[in-house]
């Protein structure tokens, strides 16, 4: 399982998640085969965050406060309390992937700054047989 999260403003669009999803796949040296979005409870339902995932033809996993402020991610400055303060695109991708889950590397932003994506999935030494 591949899931990419998301953080975003209000004014982001459709576009700044698209750059900041290619900056965060391209991360990998391998192509990454996405199986969801994720992204906090509050922000799921967002217009444009929905039309994005029906573009991609991925579903959306929500991720409530108290998973989010859970995850083991790097802190940001730019991140409200609501979500623990940490990345909230590492944090729900982290959360979304589960037990096991890695980040492919840290989030990235959108060149006009409204949006970030990290990607995390579970590498193979991560699993037991």
């Amino acid at each position: 399982m591949s899931v990419a999260g998301f953080g975003f403003r209000a004014a982001a669009t459709t576009e700044s998640l698209k750059h900041a999803l290619a900056l965060a796949l391209g991360q990998s040296d391998a192509p990454i085969a996405l199986t969801a979005l994720a992204t906090a409870w509050d922000k799921a339902a967002s217009p444009t965050f929905v039309r994005f995932a029906t573009d991609l033809g991925l579903p959306v996993l929500t991720i409530s406060a108290e998973t989010l402020r859970a995850q083991q991610a790097h802190t940001s400055a730019h991140v409200p309390a609501r979500y623990g303060q940490h990345s909230l695109a590492e944090s729900s991708a982290l959360a979304a992937v589960g037990p096991g889950a890695q980040l492919l590397g840290p989030r990235c932003v959108s060149p006009d700054r409204l949006a970030t994506a990290a990607v995390a999935c579970v590498l193979p030494e991560n699993t037991s047989p």
